[in-house]
């Protein structure tokens, strides 16, 4: 489970943070559409071909969701957050050692005129959409959750990053030892993830089956 959920996360921000790489070393031939399709293709595809061994959270709010409502143990909470933070930053010390530091390594930050506030309540909002499909069951929840970061990431892009997971900020963060900004995606996507709980109660009741 643990070994899924560091590879799972790995490609994610793999994919996520290296858009803005290859974009920077390229000279801008990725455009947005490309780099905020890529990490939902990726999503995608691990659901599909990891998700029955541990669940394909790749994500501390996924987590933390599954687990308020009582669908995933609290005794696994601490590893599971623990495999996605080591795979999110693999992934941007693979990025660093064959690019260098280009593109700020995929960094998640507010976009230009947009405050910290406002950044993090985007986060907030986008987070409740990918817990909510988080906590849907079989094939069909791959599709569900790509498809919404896919959303998420073409309205929402331009003004947080669209990162909606604490895991895939925190790979640039700690690679590039900034760590200024880092609450937006801390708070917003965390506070999200319990909204989202609220909502997944009232449309199917509680969980723990």
């Amino acid at each position: 489970r643990l070994l899924s959920e560091v590879f799972g996360t790995f490609l994610l921000v793999l994919a996520g943070a290296g858009g803005a790489v290859v974009d920077a070393v390229s000279g801008g031939q990725v455009g947005r559409g490309a780099a905020v399709t890529a990490p939902g293709l990726t999503v995608l595809a691990v659901i599909l071909f990891m998700g029955g061994i541990g669940g394909a959270h790749l994500n501390p709010a996924v987590t933390l969701a599954f687990s308020v409502r009582g669908d995933f143990p609290w005794r696994r909470v601490p590893g599971y957050i623990a495999a996605q933070l080591l795979g999110a930053t693999t992934a941007c010390l693979v990025l660093w050692a064959v690019f260098g530091k280009v593109g700020m390594l995929g960094a998640t930050l507010p976009g230009a005129g947009i405050t910290d506030v406002q950044a993090m309540v985007t986060e907030l909002l986008l987070t409740v959409g990918t817990a909510s499909s988080a906590q849907n069951v079989g094939p069909l929840s791959a599709i569900a959750v790509a498809g919404y970061i896919v959303l998420a990431g073409l309205w929402a892009g331009p003004v947080s990053g669209a990162s909606m997971n604490p895991a895939r900020s925190f790979g640039p963060a700690v690679v590039l030892m900034d760590f200024d900004t880092y609450w937006v995606y801390l708070v917003g996507p965390l506070a999200g993830a319990l909204i989202a709980v609220g909502i997944a109660v009232l449309l199917r009741g509680s969980g723990g089956d």
